[in-house]
């Protein structure tokens, strides 16, 4: 009994298969997508500078908290532009833009959580 279907895996559906985006388009998409991440960033980092400037400080919970709000966004890009980066780019713009959404919420987590509990985060 033969099987006439053929492995994904084969060299020769490999050299027919459809290969990532061109790498000007990657560039566009990562560097347009790239300033709305830093602009998350940017946010954050101001949140984080104008609470520790404050008459209180903040507490070693509340540097945890802020500075995660700092770094987050950078891996979410750095995850999306890592996964999407061989694919198609109707399929990198996606994973961008989802990753923009994942920021997006988590920031207003954080905005949430410390207009909630910003006593917390204050030092003493």
């Amino acid at each position: 009994m033969t099987d006439d279907t053929t492995d994904a895996a084969s060299p020769a559906s490999a050299s027919t298969g459809r290969t990532g985006a061109p790498t000007w388009v990657v560039a566009t998409f990562a560097g347009a997508f790239g300033l709305f991440y830093a602009y998350a960033v940017w946010n954050a980092l101001e949140f984080l500078l104008e609470q520790a400037a404050g008459r209180l400080g903040l507490s070693g919970y509340g540097w945890f908290v802020l500075l995660l709000a700092v770094v987050f966004p950078i891996v979410v890009f750095a995850a999306a532009l890592a996964l999407g980066i061989r694919r198609r780019a109707r399929d990198l713009a996606l994973m961008l833009l989802t990753g923009l959404c994942l920021v997006a919420v988590f920031w207003l987590n954080i905005v949430a959580y410390a207009s909630a509990y910003g006593a917390s985060l204050l030092g003493g």
